[in-house]
């Protein structure tokens, strides 16, 4: 029968050290009693003991983000490379960082750490954090007494994939951005404006143009209906990410339509691939077994067809299957890719083949975002000229005609 597990809560305390300085920090434990203990054999005499309300990360300090994370391997595995304690070290980082949630997060992984805790328990706790790829590869890090090393490798890792994800944030938000800006002014004109010039050419005492006619009506149905519309456009698009989330066939429908979209199907392929690549390629440097690896390599794809496509390779692999054949059972992965990874196995080297393949999809997206930059500029600036300037000329079409009413 399992050990249950045991209930530790955060403490701060005050104290005083061999040299008669007044110390203070924070330290994980079950109860006061045993805390006192701990710090009596560390050479200090406590005064105060207070147990901690349960953290809440970025309630009061600032929230933590992915590069805080990132920055907090580097640094930590450069501590451990210069032959710090880990506690120590996570007493350095920690009191060293400017962000104050980031800050108690890592003395609340030091405090379960100095208790006698491995690394990836106190990591594990904060899985909103460190997700299931970082804590398998510090554990086997760990194991392995590679520790540092992992760190570092998870620290570029980290990077890397930041660094596609944001290149593809930015191809998709700069037209995105652009639509929204063209709607927020096309809706000031609709409402606001075209009225104003309404009422100026009810006094002209003869017919509109049919473009001043068609741009009028408009307006007045935006002028009744502008919250169904804003708030339809709302509603529809929380349904869409609610029903991306929740339904399965729905996500797979979406991720598999974006895949098939000219140009930005290319990137989102390329980049899933890259993400396959690179993980995968971490996690078996690392020495995490291959089939244990494909879960966290899944998920980190970033794309529903990519996910069930490296599950059914896991399955696969499972039964004695090679990497190489798995991928090419799923239809969906480059012959070049296959063949690197066919390459990789033979020559045992398979991690570096993967992390050359992913270098290589890596410069291809960055390569595609550029194209596609510089192929939506001039289209998007077209759609805005003639939605704009047709707007503009509709109202001016009265004001050139209005000498022949006179």
């Amino acid at each position: 029968m399992a050990e249950a597990a045991v209930k530790t809560s955060m403490f701060a305390w005050e104290g005083v050290d061999r040299q008669g300085k007044k110390v203070k920090g924070e330290m994980t434990g079950q109860n006061d009693a045993l805390i006192k203990a701990q710090l009596r054999r560390q050479g200090v005499n406590p005064l105060k003991v207070k147990k901690k309300s349960a953290p809440m990360f970025g309630s009061g300090g600032g929230t933590i983000t992915t590069k805080d994370i990132t920055v907090f391997s580097r640094q930590l595995a450069t501590m451990m490379s210069s032959g710090v304690p880990l506690v120590q070290s996570f007493e350095i980082v920690g009191r060293g960082h400017e962000n104050k949630a980031m800050q108690e997060l890592i003395m609340s992984i030091k405090g379960d750490v100095e208790a006698g805790g491995a690394l990836n328990e106190a990591l594990g706790k904060h899985p909103k954090y460190f997700n299931e790829l970082f804590v398998n590869l510090v554990t086997a890090g760990e194991q392995a007494g590679i520790l540092e090393d992992i760190l570092h490798k998870l620290a570029t890792y980290m990077e890397k994939t930041e660094a596609l994800k944001s290149k593809i944030k930015g191809a998709m938000f700069y037209p995105l951005a652009v639509v929204v800006v063209a709607f927020i002014i096309t809706c000031i004109l609709m409402i606001f404006v075209i009225p104003q010039f309404q009422d100026l050419f009810s006094g002209f005492g003869a017919d509109l143009p049919a473009l001043t006619m068609v741009v009028i009506n408009m307006s007045k149905w935006f002028q009744a209906n502008w919250y169904f519309l804003i708030g339809g456009i709302i509603g529809t698009v929380m349904f869409l990410i609610q029903a991306h989330s929740r339904s399965v066939k729905f996500a797979h429908f979406v991720d598999r339509l974006l895949l098939k979209i000219p140009v930005l199907g290319d990137i989102l392929n390329k980049s899933a691939i890259a993400r396959f690549a690179r993980t995968l390629s971490t996690m078996f440097a690392a020495g995490t077994p291959l089939v244990e690896a494909m879960t966290s390599v899944a998920g980190a794809c970033g794309n529903i067809v990519y996910y069930e496509a490296v599950m059914k390779m896991r399955d696969e692999v499972s039964t004695g299957t090679q990497v190489q054949a798995a991928m090419r059972d799923t239809n969906i992965f480059p012959n070049m890719v296959i063949q690197m990874v066919a390459i990789g196995e033979e020559s045992g080297a398979l991690d570096q083949m993967l992390g050359k393949v992913a270098d290589w999809y890596e410069q291809e997206v960055d390569d595609a975002v550029d194209s596609l930059t510089s192929l939506l500029e001039p289209i998007i600036m077209a759609v805005l000229g003639v939605l704009i300037g047709g707007l503009v000329i509709a109202m001016y079409l009265p004001i050139f005609k209005m000498g022949q009413v006179v």
